[in-house]
């Protein structure tokens, strides 16, 4: 008992610092100056990750759907690939961001407050969302379903969320990419 007590402490510790880990290279992207030469595909990651995104809230709410209706195999499955299409698009963001690319919403646009509204919240809730991730998956693989269910509760919306105001901060900003 005490060794399963300590394996589920240091799993929970991964959890947090994978998350952290993440949460800082994402912050460091931010700073990195722009390269000298950007290659053409990494021009067509941010369309990639938009698409990405938009998978990720389509199966979301199908996996929502298929628990509703206690097919817990299905949810499953479909949690499995929204994961890896959520790491992909982690992967994807972390190589166009490492070109130091930077694109501005225009001051003069009129709903740029909205947009950095839905940015912001965007970008808060992504940092959070991680862990709950990954807390989730923790507890629904290890048939911790109480937990699971608990957790749910607030990962799944955050992260139904992120997913789809990514896909519209791909929308508003779109227009001004300048490659």
């Amino acid at each position: 008992m005490d060794n399963l007590i300590k394996n589920e402490k240091n799993i929970l510790k991964g959890i947090f610092i994978l998350s952290g880990l993440v949460l800082i290279a994402v912050i460091v992207l931010g700073m990195l100056p722009r390269a000298d030469h950007v290659p053409d595909f990494v021009k067509s990651l941010p369309t990639l990750n938009a698409f990405l995104n938009g998978m990720c809230s389509i199966l979301l709410i199908a996996s929502y759907y298929f628990i509703r209706k206690k097919d817990i195999q299905t949810h499953k499955k479909l949690n499995l690939v929204t994961f890896v299409l959520s790491s992909l698009f982690l992967l994807s963001y972390v190589t166009f961001h490492s070109f130091g690319i930077e694109t501005k919403f225009p001051a003069d646009n009129p709903i740029r407050p909205l947009y950095l509204i839905i940015l912001i919240s965007h970008i808060i809730l992504a940092a959070v969302v991680l862990p709950l991730v990954l807390l989730s998956f923790y507890y629904g693989l290890t048939n911790k379903v109480a937990a699971h269910r608990k957790l749910t509760r607030f990962s799944f919306p955050i992260w139904l969320y992120v997913t789809v105001t990514g896909v519209i901060v791909y929308l508003m900003i779109s227009p001004y990419y300048g490659f």
